[in-house]
């Protein structure tokens, strides 16, 4: 049986748009919608921090 995915939450956010534009090209390389990058940047940000606990 396959696991299965974490339910999707909406969110609304505001971020500097240095950050969103570098966000952007991240994603755009990836070939990746930007708020799948945008979680994928904040679950290893957040492995890391529960790492280093």
């Amino acid at each position: 049986m396959k696991p299965m995915k974490p339910k999707k939450v909406n969110v609304s956010l505001s971020l500097d748009s240095d950050i969103v534009e570098r966000l952007r090209a991240i994603a755009e390389e990836d070939d990746r919608p930007l708020s799948s990058c945008i979680n994928l940047i904040l679950r290893d940000y957040l492995r890391r921090l529960d790492a280093n606990k």
